[in-house]
Order: C-alpha cells, then sequence, then structure tokens
C-alpha cells in the first residue's frame, strides 16, 4: 500500500519521546508541495456548501435532537469521513472511468472535506447545539413556565437583538408545533436579525482562528515537523483524487472487514432483540466497573464505564505510547484521587475542594501552551519582522492562506467584532480581553496536542471555561453579574468540552491542503466561507427541526450554565486562593513531567494526558487505550517498523469500516423516523 511509509522523527519539542510516535504525513518523501490543475474551484465551493447543509442537518438531529449517534465527538468526525468516502469512490468508479476531465483532485476532495469538518464543528454537540437555545429564548421561556426558577434576576441582561424573546414566536417552536409555521412571515422576519448577527459573531470567531493558524502553521508544520496524526486517513483516501491501490490492500481489508461485521451484527441486533448484542459501549450498564466497589472509601471511584470500542482502538494505536498510556494512567489518578478525598471525608467530585481537578487542568494547559509558545519565540520574531519591515524578515507567507499582514489585520478586525458585540451587550472591557484571551489561548493548546499527537478525543468537561477560570481569580462580584449573564451565550464555544473546537480542524485543513497542492489562499478563503455558511447552516437546521420536535434533548442539555449563574447571584463567593493554589500546582507538575521528558529518555508521563484525563471525557475512551497501548508496544518490541507498518492499514481499515456502517444506521434512522421523534432506534457505535 503506497501511502504508508516509514515514521519520521520530529524534532524541535519535547513532547514524544518513543520513535514509534513520530507517524508523518502519509504521502511521499516529496509531498510538501504537489501541483494540482485544480483545488478550491467554484464547483467544489458549491457541492460543499450543499454538504454543509446536509452535514448540519444531520448532525444536529442525532446528536442534539435525539442525542444519539454523536458524529463529532471524536477527532475524526465520521460523518465527513463518510461523505468523502462517498466523494471518492464516485471519483474513481465513475468520474475518473466515464468522465476523466470532470474527475475530481486531491486538492477539490480535501477543499470540500475542510469544508464539511469546520461546518460540522460548528453544528457539534459541544458547540451550536449548545449556544443555539440560549439564542432561541431559553431562559426567557422556561422562566414563563418554570416562576420558581428564579432566572428574573438576571434575564433582563440578556440583550434583545441576541435573543429572539416574543413568546408568541417561541411558544410553536417549543410546543413542536409544526416544521411550516418557521417559513411564515413573522417567524422568519422574528428570527433574521438575531441569527444574522450570531453568523457574524461566529465568522469573526473563526476568522481569527485562521489567522491565528497562518502565524502558526510554518512553526509547527515545517520547523518542528508535527506529525498531524488526524489527518493521515483523509490524506490516504485522497491521494490522486482515490486510487484503487488504497482500496486493494489486504491488511486494509482485514480491518474493514472486523469493523464493518461488527457493526453490521449489532445493527440487526438493535432490530432484532433474539440476535445476542456484541457490547462495546461505554454506557452500557455491563461494562461498569463501579457496580464492584460497594464499600467505602472505594464506592467514591462512581461510575467507571469500560468500553471496548473497535474504531477508538485504532484511532489510538496512531498516538504515540507515552501519550497513550498518560490518557489511560492519569484517569485511573484521577480515581484514585476521588478515593483519596472520600477518606479524609471531602465530597468527590465538587469543584471548589479538593482534588481541584479543574483547577490543576488549568494549570497543566497554561504550562502546555506557555512551553509551546516559547519555543515558537524566534518564528513570532521573523514574522512581526514580516508584518512591519518585510525586507528584513526570513519567512516568505506566499503560501500561506494569507500573508501574515494580512493575518494580523484579520486579528484585530475580529477582535474589534468581538469586542464591540461584547460592549453592547454590557460586557466591560477588562473581562471581554481577559474571557477572550483564555478561550483563544486554550483553543492553541488544544490545536497544538491535535497537530502534535492526535488524540482521539479531547472533551474536557468539568467547568473548564473562561467563566469559571475568572470567578476563580476574581470571585463572582468581580466579575458582574452582566458579565457572567452574558457568558452563558459563549457558553457553546468556551463552556462545556472543546470536542468541536473549530481551530485544530482549521489547522488541519491548512497541513492537508499544503501536502495535496491545494492553492492556499483559496483555501483561506474557503475556510472563512464555511465558517459562515456552517454558522447559517446549523442555525437552520436546529429551527427547522425544534419547530417540529419542541422540547428536545438539545434544549434539556441547555440548563445548566443559566442555573450556575442563579447560584452565582444568589451565593457570590470571593476569589478561590486554595483553587489558584491548584492551579499553580497543576502548572508546575505539567513542567515537571516536560523537564524529566527531556533529561531522561523513555520517561512515561506525557503533561498532556494529566491535562486531558483530570476532567471528564477521558470515560468514553480510557480502556480502549490500554489495549492500544498494549498493542502498539508488543507490535513495536516483537516486530519492530516492519510489522508497525503492516498493521497501521488494518487500523485505518478498522477505523473505515466502523465509520462506513455506523454511518449507514444514523442515515437510516433519518429515514425511518422522517426527522421527528426517535421511534424506531438504530445501532449506535461511538460514543457521545
Amino acid at each position: 500500500m503506497a501511502v504508508y511509509r516509514e515514521p519520521v522523527p520530529r524534532s524541535g519539542t519535547p513532547s514524544s519521546t518513543d520513535a514509534d510516535s513520530k507517524t508523518a504525513p502519509l504521502t511521499s518523501e516529496k509531498d510538501t508541495v504537489v501541483t494540482q490543475a485544480r483545488s478550491v474551484t467554484a464547483r467544489i465551493l458549491l457541492l460543499g456548501t450543499l454538504l454543509i447543509f446536509a452535514n448540519c442537518y444531520w448532525v444536529i438531529q442525532v446528536e442534539g435532537i435525539w442525542h444519539t449517534n454523536h458524529a463529532t465527538a471524536m477527532s475524526l468526525f465520521w460523518n465527513t469521513i463518510f461523505f468523502l468516502l462517498i466523494l471518492v469512490l464516485v471519483n474513481i468508479f465513475i468520474l475518473k472511468r466515464f468522465f476523466p476531465r470532470h474527475a475530481f483532485s486531491q486538492g477539490e476532495l480535501i477543499t470540500c472535506y475542510a469544508m464539511m469538518t469546520i461546518a460540522s464543528a460548528l453544528a457539534g454537540h459541544d458547540s451550536l447545539q449548545l449556544g443555539i437555545p440560549a439564542v432561541q429564548g431559553f431562559p426567557i421561556w422556561f422562566q414563563s413556565e418554570r416562576e420558581s426558577l428564579g432566572w428574573d434576576k438576571f434575564n433582563h441582561f440578556f440583550p434583545d437583538w441576541a435573543m429572539v424573546k416574543d413568546k408568541e414566536i417561541l411558544k410553536p417552536l417549543y410546543y413542536g408545533t409544526g416544521t411550516h409555521i418557521l417559513y411564515t412571515r413573522p417567524h422568519l422576519l422574528a428570527w433574521a436579525l438575531p441569527v444574522l448577527i450570531w453568523c457574524l459573531f461566529i465568522l469573526a470567531l473563526g476568522t481569527v482562528m485562521i489567522c491565528l493558524n497562518v502565524i502558526l502553521r510554518k512553526q509547527w508544520t515545517e520547523n518542528e515537523k508535527l506529525a498531524y496524526p488526524i489527518v493521515q486517513l483523509p490524506m490516504a483516501m485522497t491521494q490522486e483524487g482515490g486510487s484503487l491501490s488504497f482500496f486493494t490492500n489486504k491488511p486494509f481489508w482485514i480491518g474493514i472487514c472486523i469493523g464493518a461485521a461488527l457493526d453490521i451484527w449489532n445493527g440487526l441486533a438493535t432490530f432484532y432483540p433474539s440476535i445476542p448484542l456484541m457490547v462495546v459501549r461505554h454506557d452500557h450498564p455491563t461494562r461498569n466497573l463501579g457496580q464492584f466497589f460497594t464499600a467505602p472509601p472505594w464506592n467514591a471511584v462512581g461510575w467507571v464505564p469500560m468500553p471496548l470500542y473497535p474504531f477508538i482502538i485504532a484511532l489510538g494505536y496512531f498516538l504515540p505510547l507515552d501519550l497513550s498510556f498518560s490518557l489511560w494512567f492519569f484517569y485511573l489518578f484521577k480515581l484514585g484521587l476521588n478515593v483519596l478525598a472520600a477518606n479524609i471525608g471531602v465530597e468527590p467530585g465538587r469543584l471548589s475542594s479538593f482534588p481541584y481537578f479543574t483547577q490543576q487542568s488549568f494549570g497543566a494547559w497554561f504550562a502546555i501552551i506557555g512551553t509551546a509558545l516559547w519555543m515558537a519565540r524566534g518564528h513570532f520574531r521573523q514574522v512581526w519582522l514580516k508584518i512591519w519591515e518585510p525586507e528584513k524578515s526570513e519567512l516568505d507567507d506566499s503560501e500561506e492562506p494569507m500573508s501574515y499582514r494580512m493575518a494580523a489585520l484579520g486579528i484585530v478586525l475580529g477582535m474589534g467584532f468581538l469586542t464591540w458585540f461584547c460592549l453592547a451587550a454590557g460586557m466591560t472591557l477588562t473581562i471581554i480581553l481577559l474571557y477572550f484571551g483564555f478561550f483563544f489561548l486554550l483553543s492553541i493548546g488544544i490545536t497544538r496536542l491535535r497537530a502534535e499527537l492526535g488524540p482521539p478525543a479531547h472533551e474536557m468537561a468539568g467547568n473548564l471555561n473562561g467563566s469559571a477560570l475568572l470567578t476563580l481569580f476574581m470571585g463572582t462580584q468581580g466579575v458582574g453579574m452582566q458579565n457572567l449573564t452574558m457568558m452563558t451565550m459563549f457558553w457553546w464555544f468556551s463552556g462545556r468540552g472543546y470536542r468541536t473546537n473549530m481551530m485544530p480542524c482549521q489547522l488541519e485543513a491548512m497541513k492537508m491542503g499544503q501536502q495535496g497542492g491545494v492553492n492556499m489562499r483559496g483555501m483561506g478563503f474557503a475556510m472563512m466561507f464555511a465558517v459562515f455558511m456552517g454558522g447559517l447552516a446549523s442555525f437552520w437546521a436546529a429551527l427547522h427541526l425544534q419547530y417540529g420536535a419542541g422540547v428536545n434533548v438539545m434544549t434539556n442539555h441547555n440548563w445548566g450554565q443559566f442555573q450556575q449563574v442563579k447560584a452565582w447571584s444568589d451565593s457570590p463567593f470571593p476569589p478561590d486562593i486554595q483553587g489558584q493554589v491548584a492551579v499553580g500546582f497543576g502548572a508546575l507538575a505539567a513542567l515537571g513531567m516536560m523537564w524529566m521528558r527531556t533529561h531522561f529518555f523513555g520517561f512515561p508521563f506525557h503533561p498532556a494526558g494529566y491535562a486531558i484525563a483530570l476532567t471528564f471525557g477521558a470515560e468514553y475512551y480510557w480502556s480502549c487505550l490500554v489495549i492500544s497501548t498494549l498493542l502498539k508496544w508488543a507490535v513495536l518490541r516483537y516486530g519492530g517498523y516492519r510489522l508497525h507498518r503492516q498493521v497501521l492499514p488494518v487500523m485505518f481499515g478498522l477505523i473505515l469500516g466502523e465509520y462506513a456502517i455506523g454511518a449507514f444506521w444514523s442515515l437510516l434512522s433519518l429515514f425511518l423516523n422522517e426527522g421527528r421523534v426517535i421511534n424506531i432506534k438504530t445501532y449506535d457505535f461511538a460514543p457521545g
């Protein structure tokens, strides 16, 4: 299989010590720039737009309305891989064979994939599925329905232009009167202004991310040569516009058969209970190890799922051994700290008391981000010169999605719009800058880890957000209720879990574009276009579906941030000194691991595992990584790189087999249930 090649070392980073982790992109050694005739074309922008609306509708229906088939819970979205697979097969068997002049190039396929992925990230469970209900007047409607909520204490802070508050408009949406009502003149006019304003907000947010990625791309991709594990499968699929050689590899078909057979079997078992289910899901009662720990203090471990998702085992195989080990080790370490807390009489799981999981994670992320930015200081110096004194800079930005000067201007304009938006909503300038500063720094950290290490998922639920950080250091009164109230409308990007953060998707698109010969200036435009259209498509899909479904899972997932603001209003608190100390401890622990990794070869603990696993999210995949860690160690120990290269296509097949059949079952559920209330369930192969 020509696309798999020997891993090569990365330089300039202390983040991975095991040589096996340095899996380079899946093209030849001459893959830096591949000249292709077409990449960002009018037809691919049109096709990408159509697929953006299709994917946003699909994702919001199954994830948001039904809370099943979570396509965006993993770093590699299975809905976009499924559509990419269809495009590649059409290209191979129809366009190349019968209409060769109209066949898609690799660059066009990459552009379309990037557009779908960015839009799916916006529509995802941790993004606009949490943001759109707030725009739909969630706190206004439920306060009117349940006066005892007490949300009237802060509801007056929400600006009228950012939220629909008219109860006559909201009533058919929350009652599910019928989709047709959305398309009447009064309802279209009521939604037009807030949807447009929020789409511009989303565009500004996405533009700042794209511009930050433009500035960071050369340092991480060309200077440090990060591996970008997440892009390996789509790059292999699209090579040469799709090739039969990819699909005729025998080890690849071994993986396909295993993954597909499991999902076909379980899909049929879901329809026919007489067929025994092969249980792999994390939420099945038989997979809860916590049921065996009943006596205190051991029962403090709580729910301990043991998932066995084959495709996550395959995704974990592409991780560096030290990261995969650290992710599951620190998850078990967290359980141990819960037991310790119970043993000393502390209620486990409380945000403001020992073991301070969120605060430790804050500190670890600050250390990781700070180290990554410090390593890039020389590059930043050259970027600065390129912006202000281009004749003195050694950098060439002609192959970037935009010039460094335009990227700097984009950051200023994007932040200017975000600041204006927040000031108009009554927020204070200092809080705005601190809030967005934290968010963009955390986004840089997530993007760095995705580019370097490719964790299968990076959910960080547990109040690892701007409002929690600001109240930690300033107290609720220092932040102010007006600011805290408005932050509930930002829960979708700095709130719950960050699995669908746009920024890593953008940088991965740039990496794919560079390797696939995409016109990078065109790629920059395509990404910004996808950000705006993704926001618009997400709002349309949510409104269209909710007018038919009424109160559903997506609306019910939005109680937490408003209840939290009420709690802050009822019981204000000062800065948390002990929590701040825990932040410092987390930073020192992460820095200590980095120091040990640079001074002791083979040191097994990775600070990224510490940062991610201490908050909620590793529950979905930790036991899968135990298997992939042991499997990869055994392959490298006893078979070396020769066997390692033979195993790689098996893992690709395993992922693609599950993604294809799992996506089929999900699409079938749309047809069987006519896009409304889910009465006929199909097999859900992925966590979420």
